[in-house]
């Protein structure tokens, strides 16, 4: 029977690797997913990604046991002949199937009724406090407890993107268009689209979105090469302006971070009405118009525009946390350039990544994702087993020597500034430098 069997090599596997000719293979079988691409429910970016390669690791992480059962309709019928499963992948799929065993990835507890109802309380406040007070200092925490609000909605949204919170898949989907389209803004199709492929491609310069924020942001001096994005097909230019933005990167990081939710709105909009293939994209836009219609209705309540924009400016401000933690857990970590390979999954997540140390009453407040790594590793454990996996993670790092970082809140934004502080530097260093005065050379000498 095994004389019977057909193969393939590893570089044979690599040929189909784009559109209309894509395979990929699963402990040793071959699959063609060419025509599967566009129903995939995470999107087209991660079997891009990791097209023509073996991506057994990636599918473990991201598929619940019951999805084996559908991969034989895509079988070619090859094997892979010359594929070596490294060591630490033996170790991760092991690790995988024994918190598997344990029912790990099944205990969600109920952090997802204590955060809606949560939800409920802060905005019956914010709703109150807009409504039934003249005072502008109560105006002004409302607007800050509803930056909170969404914060906490986006934590909802995230799970709800990664695993099953509510009792079924429609129930899901419910809470992920009311905690992300209707509460907060943001599309749930455009987070899928970013994020999946954020997770595959954890900081490759050139495929994962989240590290690709020229002209504002840059954290390594590879991006000044003008890098071609292949998650948004566009050249990244690093130009005049954006050298200038870049150099001064590590001073304006806190600021742009405090209105960066407006970025999240448009990229939500560009989305939506483009002729891109959205998944539920009627209902996307439904939800959307909900939020643009209670959002701005508050928003007129207040008294005066002065207070409104107070409003506004405070809600934005505080959701600058959140994307502060975002950037906190990747900016400073280890980044490359190409495509990922799915034969060092857990190499790539352990470079990329880095977590943050608290308290465990502090959990609610970063919403499971200050254990980053173990998120990476395995993003369908529910965010309440992340801190009981996490030692075991980190021992593992340690068996195979790779690095597992986990730092203070405070710490973590000292690295995050001393990585965009570099690049700022060698930013300016370039020859043939944008014209200097006064407060150039001052930045440039103690910036």
């Amino acid at each position: 029977m095994e004389a019977e069997k057909k193969y393939v090599t590893v570089e044979e596997l690599k040929k189909h690797n784009k559109p209309g000719d894509l395979w990929i293979s699963i402990q040793n079988k071959v699959y063609d997913v060419s025509d599967w691409i566009k129903d995939h429910p995470g999107g087209d970016a991660p079997l891009l990604g990791l097209a023509g390669q073996d991506v057994t690791d990636a599918f473990i992480a991201y598929h619940p046991g019951t999805a084996w059962q559908y991969l034989d309709r895509f079988f070619t019928g090859y094997y892979l002949k010359d594929f070596k499963i490294s060591e630490v992948s033996k170790d991760y799929r092991k690790l995988a199937a024994e918190l598997a065993k344990q029912g790990l990835f099944e205990r969600k507890g109920h952090g997802t009724m204590y955060s809606l109802l949560c939800i409920a309380l802060m905005m019956s406040l914010v709703v109150y406090g807009v409504l039934c007070s003249e005072s502008v200092l109560v105006h002004l925490g409302c607007g800050m407890l509803l930056g909170l609000l969404w914060i906490e909605g986006a934590y909802v949204g995230h799970d709800s993107g990664h695993y099953q919170v509510m009792s079924n898949p429609v129930c899901n989907r419910a809470a992920q268009i009311f905690s992300g389209n209707c509460l907060t803004g943001i599309s749930i199709a455009w987070w899928k689209w970013t994020h999946n492929a954020h997770h595959l491609a954890c900081n490759s310069l050139d495929h994962d979105p989240d590290l690709q924020h020229i002209p504002v942001f840059a954290v390594s001096s590879k991006l000044f090469n003008s890098v071609t994005s292949c998650f948004y097909g566009r050249e990244m230019k690093f130009d005049s302006l954006a050298r200038f933005l870049v150099s001064y990167q590590h001073w304006t990081y806190y600021p742009v971070l405090s209105v960066s939710r407006v970025n999240l709105f448009v990229q939500t909009l560009l989305l939506l009405f483009t002729r891109r293939g959205v998944p539920n994209r009627g209902l996307n836009i439904l939800g959307i118009l909900v939020f643009w219609t209670w959002f701005p209705l508050l928003v007129s309540c207040l008294p005066n525009w002065s207070e409104r924009v107070m409003f506004v400016m405070a809600s934005f401000a505080v959701t600058g946390i959140q994307h502060n933690q975002f950037t906190l857990n990747h900016f400073s970590a280890d980044v490359y350039l190409g495509h990922p390979n799915g034969n060092d999954w857990f190499e790539k997540q352990t470079g990329g990544t880095l977590d943050i140390s608290c308290s465990p009453w502090m959990d609610w407040f970063f919403g499971g994702l200050q254990f980053q790594l173990e998120h990476h590793l395995f993003p369908r454990l529910p965010r309440g087993q992340l801190r009981n996996v996490s030692p075991i993670v980190e021992a593992l790092c340690k068996k195979h020597n790779l690095p597992y970082r986990s730092m203070s809140f405070w710490a973590a934004n000292v690295s995050t500034i001393r990585t965009l502080r570099t690049a700022a530097l060698q930013a300016r260093d370039m020859t043939g430098p944008v014209p200097k005065n006064l407060v150039w050379e001052a930045f440039n000498t103690h910036g």
